[in-house]
């Protein structure tokens, strides 16, 4: 529950901010679409990070070691701000190349640009307190996830409201305020979760300063666990974005509709994505307890109840489309035009459900070289089917989405076979 609600609050943020930058244009709906999917493409290469260390920490916590788990927490620190600010650099080289050569509207490409050199300032933080999160998530204590989400996504509403328009005194910047308001928001987060850190009392049993040293082996370690996960995530995100750019080929109100929709795995993500956080981190406490047989009942347990979550999110979504979609952008034609694929989408997310905890059973087990064969297995085959449909066949927007339906099957059988075969068991980290 603390994890949901910690994904509930910054769902409301994402939310806010589209349905202002849908009073300013489809134009700029659609360009903070692209933007937004591809900073999620960074941010989530470093959850990637923080979520090997994640395993490693939860390993050390069923194991007792707090020392232990002190040291990985430490030195990752460390190891996420030479990441991040690696990854920052390189995407405010790269990012021109990227959308100049992917986005057929050359508007597209200026537009997207220069928001992505405002927002990438956020990186570090973002990073930071992702690596927080995982923290907090291995030691039972997520409810600390909440204050956070709560800052951030207070800020960044304010923020938006006084910057996107020029309230309160500000200049209007449009989709620039909406940048610097979220790298404002990120700052926000990241010192609130390590004051947390401070006022909880971790600092006593989980002291982070008796290892101020980078220690290079460790890191060798964490980054064995965790590089598969990074490129998994690199595949997966990275695949999302590839169909946002097939999809903006296909026109700009195909894209600004499928920004609006996007918003949907946001909402329904918000319990999914946290049981799927707490099967991951549970997982690797019971292997670390030595109790590997009540794996697959666990996973079994969080999986339904992953399924009954969405389905009650599906029923209602699909009573109320026409109201929740025009929240974005009050345009009967362009609501009209989402609600086939809103349709898919909402159908789509069931398989999600339970594949999405499936897959992070195994990501628990610590084979995160087996995860990333997953991915990469299910991106390719998610990859070939947008190309055909979209690319080249120029179906129709709710064919296009039915990409979805190709990668939630494929990781959920694959997932569960992998489960079934016990080749996980013995696995140390």
């Amino acid at each position: 529950m603390p994890i949901s609600l910690a994904l509930m609050i910054p769902q409301l943020n994402f939310l806010t901010n589209n349905i202002f930058l849908g009073q300013l244009g489809e134009r700029e709906l659609a360009v903070s679409g692209i933007v937004g999917i591809y900073y999620l493409v960074l941010s989530m290469i470093g959850a990637g990070l923080s979520n090997g260390l994640q395993i490693q920490m939860a390993r050390r916590a069923g194991e007792g070691d707090a020392q232990g788990l002190a040291r990985i927490f430490s030195n990752g620190i460390m190891l996420v701000v030479v990441f991040s600010l690696a990854m920052m650099m390189l995407s405010l080289w790269i990012a021109p190349v990227i959308f100049s050569y992917s986005l057929s509207s050359s508007d597209h490409a200026y537009l997207s640009i220069n928001y992505l050199y405002n927002r990438v300032w956020g990186l570090p933080f973002l990073l930071l307190a992702q690596l927080s999160n995982s923290f907090f998530i291995a030691t039972g204590r997520s409810k600390y996830l909440v204050a956070g989400s709560a800052t951030s996504t207070v800020i960044n509403i304010v923020f938006d409201y006084l910057l996107i328009f020029g309230h309160g005194g500000f200049a209007a910047m449009g989709l620039t305020g909406a940048a610097v308001a979220s790298v404002i928001a990120e700052v926000s987060a990241c010192l609130v979760m390590y004051s947390l850190y401070f006022f909880s009392g971790s600092y006593r049993k989980y002291a982070i300063s008796l290892y101020p040293r980078f220690d290079m082996k460790l890191s060798r370690r964490s980054l064995k666990v965790s590089a598969p996960l990074i490129v998994q995530y690199l595949f997966s995100i990275g695949g999302w974005m590839v169909f946002f750019f097939f999809v903006e080929h296909l026109g700009e109100k195909e894209l600004a509709a499928s920004q609006i929709l996007r918003s949907i795995f946001g909402l329904i993500g918000i319990g999914t994505w946290a049981f799927a956080a707490t099967c991951n981190t549970m997982v690797s406490n019971v292997i670390g307890q030595g109790r590997t047989e009540q794996v697959m009942p666990l996973i079994g347990k969080i999986a339904k109840l992953s399924v009954g979550y969405t389905a009650v999110m599906c029923v209602l979504l699909l009573l109320f489309a026409h109201p929740f979609l025009s929240l974005y952008r009050d345009d009967p034609a362009l609501v009209g035009f989402a609600i086939p694929s809103l349709r898919v989408i909402v159908i789509a997310t069931l398989i999600m459900a339970v594949s999405t905890v499936m897959f992070n059973g195994v990501v628990g087990t610590g084979n995160t070289l087996t995860n990333l064969s997953i991915e990469v297995t299910c991106v390719c085959s998610y990859l070939v089917y947008c190309y055909v449909v979209i690319e080249r066949l120029r179906l129709p927007l709710y064919w296009a989405w039915g990409s979805e339906f190709v990668y939630w099957t494929s990781l959920v059988l694959i997932s569960y076979l992998y489960l079934r075969s016990g080749r996980w068991k013995g696995k140390r980290i």
